[in-house]
């Protein structure tokens, strides 16, 4: 049986090797949130061109080498920052959603929520303006259906089976709609007056929604 004080020890050595794996990965995460917030900062004000990894690091108050630890390129810096953005988008709108049962409040609920993440400047910045560029339209494009393209389809999907529409519609209908909703940001994002921008979207869009609900059945001759 091991003498206790032997054990003791070994529990000690155990605790102090955690202790300070713990606190290495603590510093390693603090670093790496420091690093996507000054760059989330930066990227807004002055876009993917005009911001150097320098002011990264310097805003961040870490290293260079802290830097690539994390991030082998500033694309990979701006591409996380991108998602981050992204997915805190995605998730505001699904809470918005929620707030209703009623499948044609939830569409107008989580357009009125999309057009007013058009508006952030965050946004518009880093993931409708600079994202095409920094990324190229491929990427970008596959990154916007995989945060926001769930959201229209599901949607829609209710939608349709408030109208007794047919499953086979679903795939078309969530193309056209998701077309209609991009090119309705694109449009709100690069007007001069965003808000009344949107407003002219929400009724259009609305309008098009009331016409739909209208239709007795989807799909049936």
């Amino acid at each position: 049986m091991p003498h206790p004080a032997r054990v003791t020890k070994s529990v000690l050595r155990t605790a102090r090797k955690t202790t300070k794996s713990t606190r290495r990965q603590d510093y390693s995460s603090g670093t790496k949130r420091a690093l996507l917030d000054s760059a989330t900062e930066l990227f807004t004000d002055h876009g993917y061109a005009g911001t150097s990894l320098d002011e990264v690091v310097a805003a961040a108050r870490v290293t260079k080498g802290a830097l690539y630890h994390h991030f082998p390129s500033k694309l990979a810096l701006f591409e996380e920052v991108f998602l981050r953005v992204q997915d805190a988008t995605t998730a505001d709108i699904e809470k918005a959603i929620t707030a209703s049962k009623d499948p044609w409040e939830r569409a107008q609920i989580g357009l009125a929520k999309f057009l007013e993440v058009c508006r952030e400047p965050q946004f518009r910045r880093i993931c409708m303006q600079e994202g095409p560029v920094a990324l190229g339209h491929e990427r970008w494009q596959e990154a916007e259906k995989a945060s926001s393209y769930g959201i229209v389809e599901r949607t829609v999907d209710d939608l349709l089976d408030d109208l007794g529409g047919i499953e086979q519609l679903g795939e078309a209908f969530t193309a056209v709609f998701y077309g209609a909703i991009r090119s309705a940001s694109e449009y709100v994002a690069d007007a001069e007056d965003p808000d009344a921008a949107s407003e002219d979207v929400k009724a259009t869009i609305g309008a098009l929604l009331g016409g739909l609900r209208l239709l007795p059945t989807v799909g049936n001759d």
